[in-house]
């Protein structure tokens, strides 16, 4: 075993999902877990990188097998002792002992671990599957079932594991769960055990894949937006329609989750927040400051203002995380949050305006590339403005919430996200870092009005 964890450090290293980009993984074998498939041997190993400042857990299933698999030459981890590394999602046989595990309540056990399938709906049998691909922290296969409800499913494998609840599991399946079609169904999890000595108990709990519904001929809404905005399409009514949308999707996790009345030291929690993130993004992108008293103008109103009741939200909302169905009209997909929020500030209740302010940003960033690319921008400017306004008219007569009344602390979220665009736009795509300052422009002056 000695010899295989260098040959993963290094293809790890190489990986989209791997977290602390430009250095040298530093791992350690946490625990394992073995699945019995004729003819090969499955492992997942959970390996603890102490590369970065703060260590990351991580699951990578690796398939050992003593021929190579020509058809997944690009999913090679290496060669050590005469066998050759698979990663797993690229593997017949993990996926294949992945659904069966899952759908069975079957068992997974190893080295200081063990993992348990928790069925919802039984998918069928496995017949054949591909990853998706440019995913930045997961991995998700495209499996194809025979005997089952539906043809095609998606096995969601974690990357990062920690303990507690899995957001993305937990949501969505509780979405699912109350009869929403806003979501995709649900078909089981996979929940590991592990040993952790920070933890009392010794013992860390959390999800480690989970598998559902296949949206087939589904399209990405930034795709479909970037394609109507280039064509001076007119996206109002499906604006208005996915503001329905996502009003129904917080309706339905507000009656199944609990909802939390917002004290002054949550606003006043959240708002420091806001202020620590402006301080940062300042430091780095100096064409803020100019901004900064009237951004903090607007902090302030927003922390005298009546907030709504906190609830679990989506937590990172944007037209890439929706998917347009001819059959099903707007689906929200990936629950799991901001990615660079801690876990704990994913899981925890908090404010549905701040998905509405998300998406509002995602509107202007469709005009803003489309700007870039060379485009008309007085025409995607007025069609990102007339696609906001609909949004923002659907999200208010489903929900019932008077959008205007509750502006101080919209403007506040918004500009928020605007300021943390900003932030990476100037860090990553300097010529990118005009379409945020155009909206903390607009924003400041809309509040000041």
């Amino acid at each position: 075993m000695s010899a295989v964890i260098p040959v993963i450090a290094e293809w790890m290293a190489r990986q989209r999902w791997y977290q602390a980009k430009g250095a040298e993984p530093a791992l350690s074998v946490v625990a394992s877990l073995d699945g019995g498939v004729p003819g090969v041997r499955v492992t997942v190993f959970l390996l603890l990188d102490e590369a970065p400042a703060e260590p990351l857990l991580y699951q990578v299933p690796v398939v050992f097998r003593p021929t190579e698999l020509p058809e997944s030459r690009n999913a090679l981890i290496g060669e050590v002792d005469g066998r050759f590394l698979y990663d797993g999602p690229h593997d017949p046989a993990y996926v294949g002992l992945l659904v069966r595990t899952i759908a069975d309540g079957g068992r997974l056990e190893g080295s200081g671990a063990q993992a348990v399938g928790e069925p919802a709906i039984d998918p069928g049998t496995p017949r054949s599957s591909r990853v998706f691909s440019g995913e930045q922290s997961n991995t998700s296969i495209v499996v194809d079932v025979e005997g089952g409800p539906l043809p095609q499913l998606i096995a969601k494998v974690f990357r990062l594991v920690h303990h507690g609840e899995n957001p993305d599991v937990t949501l969505q399946s509780g979405i699912s769960a109350a009869g929403s079609d806003r979501v995709p169904r649900s078909f089981g999890v996979l929940t590991g055990s592990w040993p952790d000595p920070g933890r009392a108990e010794g013992v860390a709990v959390g999800h480690l894949a989970a598998v559902q519904e296949f949206l087939a001929g589904s399209e990405d809404a930034w795709r479909v937006a970037l394609q109507a905005a280039a064509a001076g399409e007119d996206f109002s009514e499906r604006a208005r329609a996915l503001g329905e949308a996502v009003a129904e999707v917080h309706e339905t996790l507000a009656s199944v989750f609990p909802t939390v009345r917002t004290t002054q030291a949550e606003i006043d929690a959240a708002v420091a927040v806001m202020r620590s993130r402006l301080t940062t993004a300042t430091t780095e992108a100096p064409q803020l400051a100019a901004h900064r008293a009237a951004i903090d103008a607007v902090y302030a109103r927003a922390a005298r203002a009546s907030w709504p009741a906190l609830q679990r939200i989506h937590g990172d909302l944007h037209l890439g995380q929706v998917l347009w169905s001819d059959r099903r009209g707007w689906i929200l997909i990936d629950f799991e949050g901001e990615p660079l929020r801690t876990m704990a500030e994913r899981t925890r209740p908090d404010m549905a305006l701040r998905d509405v302010a998300g998406m509002l940003r995602s509107f202007d960033y469709v005009a803003g590339s489309l700007g870039q690319d060379g485009g008309d921008t007085a025409a995607v400017g007025s069609w990102a403005t007339t696609g906001r306004r609909a949004f923002s008219a659907g999200y208010g007569t489903r929900s019932g919430i008077d959008l205007d009344a509750h502006r101080d602390v919209l403007d506040a979220f918004e500009l928020d996200k605007a300021v943390y665009e900003t932030l990476y736009e100037a860090r990553n795509r300097p010529a990118w870092v005009g379409i945020p300052l155009a909206a903390v422009e607009r924003l400041v002056g809309s509040s000041t009005a």
